[in-house]
């Protein structure tokens, strides 16, 4: 059950990171209070048991690759009662207020006491520079040719909401992971009414076409929810993989402070 859940893991931390990413961007076009402090705890079910969590935080600005950003962390944490397996993954992504896009990501791994790294630079829309490296191997380095327009998981989510939301669009975007590349495809499929930890919110319902493979392959299109409000929070995710049915909800929130657009 660890190894499978920590794949899956993986991949609902990337859409939750995505989702935060575009709830700041438009609250800040908006004029609303999002930025950096912004937090958001979700509690994560594999196969109907809650198997962990995953908090993600908008950090202080700082500079990545000379230029001004807020990393976007997340955190993924294993719950201790359901094996001996330990889990706490750690994924940054840097994002450019001004530009409107991600520069790049660091994703952090440890499982089972063993740790990995992978550095991702998008250095345009076309070219991605990737380093693994292994605990205790030298680093490994690759350049991708990407499809144009290409970005990360989070930066085609965010593209998707600062287009606006309506029932029946629909939307593709290029995604790179740092070993492929896939087609993000995306379709508002109406409002409901959810029961949620900031209260009962109408939400969209947003199904999400992916191209994950192996044990991340989906047996059905993955489905998220934002509220409909100024804020639009990401509050549950819904997705089937090969390897079994993952849920991620939230269950606290915490606003941030708003910022100029080049802070």
């Amino acid at each position: 059950m660890q190894t499978r859940f920590k794949a899956a893991k993986a991949a609902i931390v990337g859409l939750l990171s995505g989702m935060m990413f575009s709830s700041v961007a438009l609250a800040q076009e908006a004029g609303q209070a999002f930025g950096p402090g912004e937090q958001a705890l979700y509690r994560v079910q594999y196969l109907g048991v809650t198997a962990g969590t995953a908090q993600i935080t908008v950090g202080a600005p700082m500079k990545q690759w000379g230029q001004q950003v807020w990393p976007i962390v997340s955190v993924a944490k294993s719950d201790p009662v359901i094996g001996v397996w330990p889990i706490k993954d750690k994924f940054v992504s840097y994002w450019h207020s001004e530009g409107q896009r991600s520069l790049g990501s660091d994703f952090f791994v440890e499982e089972n006491h063993k740790r990995r790294r992978q550095r991702i630079q998008m250095k345009d829309g076309r070219t991605a520079h990737v380093v693994r490296q292994k605990e205790g191997a030298a680093p490994t380095e690759a350049t991708h040719e990407l499809p144009e327009g290409s970005m990360d998981l989070a930066g085609a989510t965010f593209a998707l909401r600062s287009r606006g939301i309506a029932d029946g669009q629909e939307y593709t975007y290029p995604v790179f992971t740092g070993s492929k590349s896939f087609l993000l495809r995306a379709k508002v499929d109406g409002r409901q009414t959810l029961k949620t930890s900031l209260g009962e919110r109408e939400v969209f319902r947003v199904k999400l076409q992916t191209d994950f493979s192996a044990k991340l392959q989906t047996k059905r299109d993955i489905v998220a929810y934002f509220t409909t409000d100024s804020s639009h929070v990401p509050v549950r995710i819904e997705a089937e993989f090969v390897l079994g049915s993952i849920v991620a909800e939230l269950t606290e929130y915490k606003q941030g402070r708003m910022v100029a657009m080049n802070d």
